[in-house]
């Protein structure tokens, strides 16, 4: 079951800031990746006066006078192909190349990613612009026209907001698909409750209600912004979650004011399994015996980032026969954590570096003791291995009291709309005025 409203605030973020500036495209003989065809999509050979004409324009550029080719750059195509192939001899693209670094990191051009070329609309065919989308919102625009330029641009940015609502019935992420809601919905929602719920331990029934903004560029959603209000109900409990700024940027507190951000993450890892919990007696796979299993596996795939769950310092980074290779880090004068099995260490896990929560200090692997890929999580207060997932942790402040009446007003607004929302499966849709 689920529920979606749209409502179309039709914002028109951000057309066409640009920002002119020297380009420098740099070593021209990067890899775009093969030759590949091109789409002639604008001719505009015919007289003016023969017909009503609209004026085209493309990334900012009035195109009526060009002709407009378009395509994606191939596997193994080169910058120069492209340029050889619109008439621009190697000595232009030189001094193109000559011009480089300011403007845009030509090593992060990628194959797939589409571009534009304007050529002049006679017999050279020569190219005056070309325009690459290094992603879905922004461009880069190579004028090569005399002096030869180029400059950032974004394109017309709509955003919508949207209130959706569900009941799992498998898992957060397959019940937002299933109401057309992006993936990184499920991963803002999993940052915004990492302290208070354990996705892991998400079952069916368990329900929720979102509101928060899709990013279109024409009819193409390009990604997703800030969640503005959320619940969870999670095994019957309530948790709300609510944006609030105290003047240091914006973080989620629930309905009593009371921060989300706890001392520590639920868990090392932002998605997986728990594949063997913490126990005093377990059958071990390696060495077919009984014995105590003082941590909490997570099963995930190889290379998959492990996070510190709290700020502190690294004490060790090493190998060892049982545990392959580990981090261990102290919190403080109460709590430590270990991360066992790793396949390799992050550049921030060194001993005596500090490292901040949520911070990747190694990657899931299957070093050491182990069957495969997972880390096994071990947490230690006051010197003794405990389960961190009935432990009761420290909080983090809550609102500042000052801003109390400010935050219960946002909180009151929100929840009023939060409360409205559905679970059973409705739609609608309300179009604001743009801003």
């Amino acid at each position: 079951m689920a529920y979606l409203a749209l409502v179309n605030t039709s914002t028109n973020l951000l057309f066409f800031r640009v920002k002119p500036a020297l380009l420098v495209l740099g070593i021209f003989a990067l890899l775009f990746a093969s030759c590949g065809d091109e789409e002639l999509i604008a001719d505009v050979g015919i007289p003016v006066d023969t017909l009503q004409t609209k004026t085209s324009i493309h990334y900012g550029i009035v195109s009526d006078s060009f002709l407009v080719f378009q395509s994606s750059v191939k596997k193994n195509e080169l910058l120069s192909h492209i340029l050889l192939r619109h008439h621009i001899p190697y000595s232009e693209i030189d001094a193109l190349v000559k011009q480089a670094k300011d403007v845009f990191d030509v090593t992060q051009i990628r194959s797939g990613r589409n571009y534009t070329v304007l050529c002049k609309n006679d017999s050279t065919e020569k190219a005056q612009f070309f325009i690459y989308e290094p992603n879905a919102t922004d461009f880069i625009v190579c004028d090569l026209r005399n002096e030869m330029k180029v400059y950032r641009g974004e394109k017309e940015v709509t955003e919508v907001r949207r209130e959706v609502a569900g009941e799992i019935n498998s898992s957060l992420y397959e019940t937002l698909m299933d109401i057309d809601v992006s993936p990184a919905v499920a991963m803002k929602l999993s940052e915004i409750y990492a302290w208070s719920i354990d996705f892991y331990r998400i079952q069916k029934g368990d329900k929720f209600k979102v509101i928060f903004v899709d990013r279109y560029v024409e009819d193409t959603r390009v990604g997703v912004g800030d969640i503005q209000a959320a619940l969870f109900i999670h095994r019957n409990e309530e948790f709300y979650a609510f944006p609030f700024d105290q003047g240091q940027g914006s973080n989620y507190f629930d309905e009593n004011a009371k921060s989300l951000r706890k001392a520590f993450l639920k868990s090392p890892l932002k998605f997986g399994r728990i594949s063997s919990g913490y126990t005093m007696k377990r059958y071990h796979p390696v060495q077919k015996r009984m014995k105590a299993h003082l941590g909490t596996d997570y099963a995930a795939p190889t290379g998959t980032p492990i996070l510190s769950v709290g700020d502190g310092v690294v004490i060790e980074a090493k190998y060892s026969k049982f545990n392959g290779n580990y981090v261990k880090v102290k919190h403080n004068g109460t709590y430590t954590t270990q991360y066992l099995h790793m396949s390799k260490f992050s550049k921030s896990a060194k001993p005596g570096k500090y490292v901040k929560q949520g911070d990747v200090i190694g990657y899931v692997g299957s070093t050491g003791l182990a069957t495969g890929p997972h880390v096994c999580f071990r947490f230690w207060k006051n010197g003794k291995q405990v389960n961190h997932r009935t432990e009761k942790l420290p909080p983090s402040l809550p609102v500042d009291r000052k801003y109390l009446p400010q935050f219960e007003a946002v909180k009151d607004s929100l929840k009023k709309e939060l409360d409205v929302i559905p679970f059973e499966h409705n739609s609608k849709e309300v179009a604001l005025a743009g801003v």
